[in-house]
């Protein structure tokens, strides 16, 4: 048991500090010491108070050093609001640097701001940037939409025509491909990326003929 003798002018303090102190974390402190001045259980005082045993045996052990005063102390910082103040330069860098994972973007913003964030943190700041977990797309590398846009007006299309009008006949050849594509997985970013990537395929020609009338 720690034994914490008050004076009566502490007492009235305490009584004044649980109801007027501007930080509410202060006030649930005073709450505890005045409960413990009138020699409340540990037990009971957590129960009142929402103090888990060992933190409330560390403050007790705090005031029988430094007194009230030590409890009224705020030594803890709001980090997402202090991330907030980076939040254009990190915007940029993500911009141009998506990442893979929280655990990446935890690092980057540690080597960036010096600041050491949890998960949960993290993840909350990136979604309030705008920024998803979004998966990446492919496009063949080889892919040229100027050059198909070209043979589907100058050629194709022609062709088609002609046919309609009973000018030619036209034949269909197609095939089936067992494409090998790269795998693509996803990045925390501000849109879906896409990128170029080769296709190796194994191709079996099916020739069929097809005549349309």
């Amino acid at each position: 048991m720690i034994k914490i003798n008050f004076t009566e002018t502490e007492i009235e303090q305490l009584r004044y500090e649980r109801y007027h102190h501007p930080h509410p974390r202060v006030l649930r402190d005073m709450e505890a010491l005045l409960l413990k001045s009138q020699n409340i259980a540990h037990e009971k005082i957590s129960d009142l108070t929402g103090i888990c045993p060992n933190t409330l045996r560390t403050y007790l052990r705090s005031s029988q050093v430094g007194g009230i005063d030590k409890l009224k102390e705020i030594k803890f910082t709001n980090k997402f609001a202090t991330l907030n103040q980076h939040q254009k330069s990190l915007e940029e860098y993500f911009h141009k640097n998506p990442v893979a994972s929280i655990n990446e973007a935890m690092s980057k913003i540690q080597d960036l701001t010096g600041m050491s964030l949890r998960p949960t943190r993290v993840r909350e700041f990136l979604k309030s940037l705008g920024i998803k977990r979004r998966k990446i797309g492919m496009i063949p590398s080889k892919a040229d939409p100027d050059v198909q846009e070209s043979f589907k007006k100058e050629k194709l299309e022609p062709r088609l025509f002609e046919l309609k009008r009973g000018e030619i006949v036209v034949f269909f050849t197609d095939a089936a491909h067992f494409v090998l594509a790269p795998f693509l997985g996803f990045l925390w970013s501000f849109t879906r990326l896409f990128i170029r990537a080769p296709l190796v395929r194994k191709r079996f020609n099916v020739l069929w003929l097809g005549l349309i009338e």
